[in-house]
């Protein structure tokens, strides 16, 4: 299997940026753990305009991260593995088994509760986290696997931002969200005129970003509609969304994901951890991505396989596809951003991302012994 050059310079920049994330948390957690561990915590909540250093970044910076994640959809629609519909049936399938079943294992323990509106937070797969796993595996790494896990985590990501606009929308302003859409509207009609300048662009999505701000509805979303409103032409290399894209791989991999994992991860983990393990909505975070994860991923793959809707991907077996459902397991960025949205307690908050962070540790850990054995013949 042949990869793009795009293709391959987001799978590096995210296998790179995946490992100095790795790095940061480690950081992160033994500076929040430290005798400056105070002095840390409140440097992400330095206030910055009126809101915290840490609300910009999960509000701003991460709407940039979703520009990317949008403008790496666009390309897997019309020139990538989602082109053909036959082929996008695989990786479709195990995101929605990735998605429902954690889904409903978290509801098990909460249904009911005030906890519930968390389900979507084992939904989540962290594309950075995955990946940098997977890179660690070197050319054992066959190209048909590296595309399922790709293409798996970014539809898992747009299920994720779909939820969020859905169900983490908690009060509306109507008139800044008519706003908001009505610059998304000119942007596309830009789009069919063929302007190809970035500027107009990206002014319109600055704008669309406030009001989208201010409407109540999560301003991250704005990234994915910027990057359907940007020209993608015939996805060469002087194509408009080929030139942003080419140019946010490495400040979103490097800096953008790494900050936004350090502001999230100053953790004190001096609690009872027994404690914090039993509350219901940490089991299901846990059982939902360690175990729901690979579990759904492998169940809607193979009843897909088996009715003959899609196909196994040449290059893959079940084996492997289990592997990469236990790398789908890192739930990591996405997670701790879904739990932000899903809890107003900051002790639960705290919980979950301690739990989060745990959870994804093994899921990555197995995920990868697991394909360490699977995957013995080499590739150049």
């Amino acid at each position: 299997m042949k990869l793009t050059k795009l293709f391959h310079d987001f799978f590096e920049s995210e296998k790179a940026g995946g490992l100095i994330l790795m790095g940061c948390t480690a950081v992160s957690l033994v500076l929040a753990n430290s005798t400056l561990g105070p002095a840390y915590q409140q440097f992400w909540h330095y206030d910055l305009g009126g809101h915290s250093l840490g609300h910009w970044i999960n509000d701003g910076l991460m709407t940039i991260f979703f520009l990317l994640i949008g403008l790496e959809l666009e390309r897997e629609v019309y020139i990538g593995e989602l082109t053909n519909i036959k082929d996008a049936l695989f990786p479709i399938f195990g995101a929605m088994g990735g998605m429902f079943i954690p889904a409903g294992i978290f509801l098990i323990f909460t249904l009911g509760t005030s906890e519930q509106s968390g389900a979507g937070i084992p939904m989540a797969t962290d594309i950075a986290f995955a990946i940098g796993i997977l890179s660690l595996l070197g050319n054992r790494v066959p190209a048909a696997l590296k595309v399922f896990l790709t293409a798996l985590a970014v539809i898992d990501d747009l299920g994720a931002i779909m939820i969020i606009a859905v169900f983490y929308t908690k009060t509306l302003l109507w008139t800044n969200l008519f706003t908001a859409l009505g610059i998304f509207g000119v942007l596309l009609v830009l789009n069919r005129l063929k302007v190809r300048n970035l500027i107009p662009y990206l002014v319109g999505g600055v704008v669309m970003w406030f009001f989208m701000l201010n409407s109540g509805v999560h301003a991250t979303i704005t990234g994915v509609l910027l990057a359907f409103a940007i020209p993608f032409g015939n996805g060469d290399e002087k194509s408009t969304s080929y030139i942003l894209q080419h140019f946010l791989h490495k400040p979103v991999a490097f800096f953008i994901l790494p900050v936004f994992a350090m502001a999230n991860t100053a953790l004190v983990l001096g609690g009872d951890l027994g404690q914090i393990v039993s509350q219901n909505y940490s089991l299901g975070i846990a059982l939902g991505l360690v175990a729901g994860k690979p579990f759904g991923i492998f169940l809607l793959t193979f009843a897909a396989v088996s009715l003959g809707i899609c196909k196994l991907p040449d290059g893959l077996n079940w084996k492997s596809v289990v592997g990469v459902g236990f790398l789908g397991g890192i739930g990591f960025t996405m997670s701790i951003f879904i739990a932000l949205l899903a809890f107003s307690d900051e002790n639960i908050i705290n919980n979950a991302k301690i739990i989060i962070l745990f959870s994804s540790l093994l899921a990555g850990l197995v995920g990868f012994l697991l394909l360490k054995v699977v995957l013995k013949k080499k590739y150049l």
